[in-house]
């Protein structure tokens, strides 16, 4: 089996956190979550991050893991949902890895996360109105950033045995 990173992508909601660890039960490899890495290693949550230093500071931290997980070799890595809006991040994830997208379309990432009370960005009034926004801006990128597409409607599993038929290719 190639010994490329995989590379997971999608808006939030799109199963990459579960299709993640289902693919390293399946395939032996270390999953690792950037936005997780992140917060381990800087010892404060995201929102932390952002309220008390910004957007940039977290960026610049985001490219940082990017570039470090990069140098890894055979692990499952989930990016962020605005991961992929960097190109720096973009070249330094595809050195050693393989981009593969979650494609969900948008009434079932509304449905997964119409009970979410985690993520700040749906904490508000205006949820649906802002996840269609990014959705809409995000998706022509994840499209034309990843390697190949799968189903992300389907169990996480089932994604998860889709991803290994490209991975042994």
């Amino acid at each position: 089996m190639n010994k490329k990173n995989i590379v997971l992508c999608g808006f939030m909601g799109s199963g990459k956190t579960a299709v993640g660890n289902q693919l390293s039960k399946l395939t032996s490899r270390n999953y690792v979550d950037i936005d997780q890495y992140i917060e381990n290693k800087s010892g404060k949550t995201i929102s932390e991050i952002f309220a008390e230093s910004g957007e940039q500071y977290f960026r610049d931290l985001e490219y940082e893991a990017a570039k470090e997980l990069s140098l890894k070799k055979g692990c499952i890595i989930s990016a962020g949902g605005g991961t992929l809006l960097y190109e720096r991040n973009i070249q330094v994830l595809k050195e050693n890895g393989i981009v593969i997208f979650l494609d969900v379309p948008l009434s079932t990432i509304k449905y997964r996360l119409r009970n979410d009370k985690k993520r700040p960005l749906l904490q508000r009034p205006d949820k649906d109105r802002v996840m269609e926004e990014l959705y809409n801006q995000r998706l022509p990128l994840y499209k034309e950033t990843a390697d190949y597409r799968v189903d992300g409607t389907k169990s996480p599993i089932g994604v998860a045995k889709d991803i290994c038929k490209i991975i042994r290719k």
